[in-house]
């Protein structure tokens, strides 16, 4: 897994695409799990459209004399990076010395963002908000990922959410960032956790990221796998089949290498070893073949014996898929269906006994 890390640092927002969404743009989803709450995180902290609009109308009066903003810059503006060199510690004490944006502050630097596409007024929103990407990110330690790239992550979900954030619906910017927040760091666990990828859909995520509380919680072992009973609860409890529990429990021990010995000794041996292979081997495929070619030869010089009509007929009720009905060829020929199915069978009938014969002969030999 640490051949899949890159040095991983935050973009500048000038590497970002952080150019503003059209006042029109409807507000994109984080992720398919993470639009779901952040729609009843939304509906619980929602007010009314003329409030919001009457709230816009309050703070753009209120904050237009009296909040002191700086003058808008082009140049893009970097961010602390958290490194594992310089410690987490250290990045932590950086980020505290941003202040925490007032509401009226967040709502005009948000209005120049969206309106003027003021980078300088991006970068205060971003800054003001680093604090909550870290208290987010420290929720994923359990995962064996650098604290540092998490974190990094969080903070181009951040940019993100900034990027869309629409003030004038009278919500604070931390509100809608989380599920941004939230969303890149998820993505990115997946992403490197394993060699092999896993959480492809919305119900898979949410086992992958719920499944340790809940064993936590039914004080289910932590290694090894569980018991019929508990795999039932839990996937009860997340709504996905037992057989998906099962399996992402097994996931979650990590990813093991196949030529790691069995024991400690050099003569025990390798994983691989004890790998079964369950395809057919070369020997059975070679005689399963012969036989079909020799049945297939004894078949065409079956059919020999019959007459172009049995030939034809035979060939569409036996060897077609799918098989004509006895109403086509009986149009065909322009006789009764009861006709075609006599001739059907005594086609048959001539085949079996020529193949019969055939095979008592080659046993002779």
């Amino acid at each position: 897994m640490a051949d899949q890390k890159n040095d991983h640092k935050t973009p500048t927002i000038a590497q970002v695409d952080m150019r503003p969404a059209p006042a029109s743009e409807e507000t994109d989803s984080a992720s398919e799990n993470d639009r779901e709450d952040g729609q009843s995180a939304e509906a619980d902290g929602r007010i009314s459209a003329e409030q919001a609009r009457e709230r816009a109308r309050e703070l753009e009066q209120k904050t237009a004399d009296k909040v002191d903003l700086p003058t808008p810059k082009t140049l893009g503006q970097t961010l602390p990076a958290p490194t594992d060199e310089g410690g987490l510690g250290a990045y932590l004490q950086k980020i505290r010395q941003f202040p925490i944006l007032s509401a009226e502050e967040e709502y005009m630097l948000a209005k120049r963002w969206r309106e003027h596409a003021d980078v300088e007024a991006a970068h205060r929103l971003i800054t003001s908000h680093l604090r909550l990407v870290a208290r987010i990110a420290m929720g994923y330690r359990g995962y064996g990922l650098p604290m540092s790239e998490i974190i990094s992550e969080g903070n181009v979900g951040l940019m993100q959410a900034v990027k869309r954030f629409e003030p004038d619906k009278g919500f604070r910017l931390a509100t809608y960032a989380m599920w941004w927040i939230k969303a890149a760091i998820q993505e990115y666990i997946l992403r490197s956790w394993s060699l092999v990828k896993i959480g492809t859909t919305a119900a898979q995520k949410k086992l992958f990221f719920n499944l340790r509380k809940l064993k936590s919680q039914i004080n289910a072992l932590e290694s090894g796998d569980m018991k019929p009973e508990q795999v039932k609860e839990i996937a009860e409890r997340l709504g996905v089949p037992e057989e998906d529990v099962i399996a992402m429990n097994r996931r979650l021990a990590g990813d093991a290498s196949l030529n790691a010995p069995l024991r400690a000794d050099e003569e025990s041996g390798e994983w691989q070893d004890w790998l079964v292979d369950e395809e057919q081997n070369q020997e059975e495929e070679l005689a399963e073949r012969e036989e079909f070619e020799m049945r297939m030869h004894l078949l065409r010089q079956a059919m020999e014996n019959l007459n172009d009509r049995e030939k034809r007929i035979f060939e569409a009720r036996r060897l077609r898929e799918p098989p004509l009905t006895l109403e086509e060829l009986s149009q065909e020929f322009g006789v009764s269906r009861e006709r075609i199915r006599q001739i059907e069978m005594r086609a048959f009938e001539k085949v079996q006994k020529a193949m019969r014969e055939a095979v008592a002969r080659m046993e002779k030999d």
